[in-house]
């Protein structure tokens, strides 16, 4: 993805997998066969393997920078974090891959002002934390971790419930209670305003259904928004087939409402959507079409 340039704003990707592949009713518990093929030559071998008829995941942040604060959106999955046996393919990760990348734009862990949660899932929590001799530290010390506090509490309230149960495949203990215990987060309201103005700067809006507290962040300047998602769409088939189920969703109807809203909000704008886990070019626009939207690549 191109550095994207809101005025006084910039907004990069810090990538930790480029491309991972899934068995699409892995994520979508009612997809069939026959959307695959039906879609597969106009989303393209990058988005569903030619071969194998599987949906391409990525996994990144994205990094803002405005009045001198650096701020991560989601932290991805991390390494050493065991998420065994429900999610395998991102189990026990050993790669340098992500710090590498925040590297190359110029960034050391120390250097990060703000990590910002659009929700508490392990994939969007996992890089809040390393392992060091045996222990969970923060990975960004000087940062403030900042979660809806409706979030914290809904993830909280059930580890308080089962303490031996590993809430978010483990993640809730790994993760993020290390911060908390750290003197690191900071719990807000949805609505949160994170730098500059609402309308002017970076802000926080409810976007809840996939999670009880998600969130989407939102960055505007110069006239132009961009709105990084979470979790409110995986993947681009799903402007093809707008009746695709998330199966991770833990309130669909209220996420299906949440999307249609946030997709009606950018159509026919020049404004960005900017998901966790759309491979690049990620960045794109969306467009009103008679049956729903569409979803087009900013580099394309």
């Amino acid at each position: 993805m191109k550095t994207i340039t809101l005025g006084e704003i910039s907004i990069a990707k810090v990538t930790e997998v480029d491309t991972m592949w899934f068995d699409p009713a892995w994520l979508y518990h009612n997809i069939q066969d026959d959307m695959l093929l039906r879609h597969k030559e106009q989303l393209g071998p990058r988005l569903i393997d030619p071969v194998s008829n599987k949906l391409a995941l990525s996994f990144h942040s994205f990094l803002i920078q405005t009045g001198g604060l650096n701020i991560l959106v989601d932290t991805c999955n991390g390494n050493h974090k065991n998420r065994d046996p429900r999610f395998p393919f991102y189990s026990n990760l050993k790669a340098t891959t992500y710090l590498d990348n925040l590297a190359r734009l110029g960034l050391r862990p120390d250097d990060i002002d703000m990590v910002l949660c659009t929700h508490l899932h392990t994939d969007h929590v996992g890089w809040n934390t390393y392992l060091s001799n045996g222990e969970w530290v923060p990975t960004f010390p000087r940062a403030r971790y900042v979660m809806a506090r409706q979030e914290f509490d809904h993830f909280n309230r059930l580890h308080a419930a089962r303490p031996d149960y590993p809430v978010g495949h483990g993640s809730f203990e790994d993760s993020v209670l290390p911060v908390v215990r750290a003197g690191l987060a900071q719990f807000v309201d949805m609505d949160h305003l994170v730098a500059g103005e609402i309308g002017n700067g970076v802000w926080m809006e409810p976007a809840v259904g996939h999670t009880p507290g998600h969130v989407t962040i939102h960055a505007k300047g110069g006239g132009r928004e961009s709105i990084m998602t979470g979790d409110i769409i995986h993947h681009p088939i799903l402007f093809l087939e707008p009746g695709l189920e998330t199966k991770h969703d833990v309130d669909k109807v209220t996420c299906d409402a949440t999307r249609q809203r946030l997709l009606r909000r950018l159509a026919d704008t020049d404004d960005i959507l900017l998901s966790a886990h759309f491979c690049d070019p990620t960045a794109g626009t969306v467009r009103s079409r008679p049956n729903g939207f569409a979803f087009a690549f900013l580099d394309e």
